[in-house]
């Protein structure tokens, strides 16, 4: 029941609202937009009449995608608050939703935010997508109620948790092997950590401009901080050295 929706704007898992949307003031004036990611139609369907009354619940959907790409043009699009995003989707699953969607997550001033929504309770799953950026993860047996209110809270900042799943983000990031601080790493900001990875995965300076929404000028002035900061000489440095703690 997969759904092969193109993302252009013509069928369900393409249509998108911009950010000025009108949209009623349902929840106690509270307002969210959202984006579904799942590539089964009739489950987001079901999602959206849960939710997307937007009067009642004060949940807005603005955008809908199946897979990967389709998810990466619809979030970029439309910038909501809140992405629903299911972990095993066709193109890389929401690992790589995630990983494309870095820039976004650092917006200081719009930045969204991942819920992760799956039928998986597996381990491997909650700490991949979690280790990607998400801020939470819940399964579909989530009622309809409780899904508006962990929509609202990742909205604010919360990290959310079906009960059993906080366990294993707890055990993972307190586990005795997990890797040391690496002061190299820490002394980059944020955008300069993004343009190392892309650098390091064979990105043109264009390219990475591109999808960064910078100028090149930008990418240029964060590669030489980073190869400063770094003591590298050259951009092949550069790689061996990401490749080295496995950014890439």
């Amino acid at each position: 029941m997969s759904d092969a929706t193109e993302a252009n704007g013509t069928t369900g898992a393409a249509e998108v609202a911009g950010p000025g949307s009108d949209a009623g003031s349902g929840a106690g004036g509270r307002q969210v937009r959202v984006v579904l990611v799942d590539d089964h139609r009739m489950f987001r369907t079901g999602v959206q009449a849960e939710i997307g009354q937007t009067e009642r619940t004060g949940v807005e959907v603005v955008g809908e995608a199946a897979d990967v790409d389709q998810a990466v043009t619809v979030i970029t699009a439309t910038r909501p608050e809140v992405v629903l995003l299911d972990v095993h989707l066709p193109g890389g699953g929401g690992v790589e939703v995630l990983r494309r969607s870095a820039s976004l997550m650092a917006d200081t001033e719009r930045p969204v935010r991942f819920l992760a929504l799956s039928v998986s309770d597996a381990a491997e799953d909650v700490i991949g997508v979690i280790r990607g950026g998400a801020r939470g993860y819940v399964t579909k047996t989530i009622t309809g109620s409780d899904l508006i209110d962990s929509i609202f809270r990742v909205q604010e900042g919360d990290a959310v948790f079906s009960p059993r799943l906080a366990g294993f983000v707890l055990d993972a990031f307190a586990s005795t092997d997990a890797p040391p601080v690496d002061e190299d790493m820490d002394r980059l900001t944020q955008r300069e950590r993004e343009v190392l990875r892309l650098i390091a995965r064979g990105y043109a300076y264009k390219e990475i401009a591109k999808q960064l929404f910078i100028s090149v000028k930008t990418v240029e002035s964060h590669v030489s901080a980073v190869l400063r900061k770094l003591q590298l000489s050259n951009r092949h440095e550069l790689t061996r050295w990401a490749t080295a703690r496995r950014l890439v």
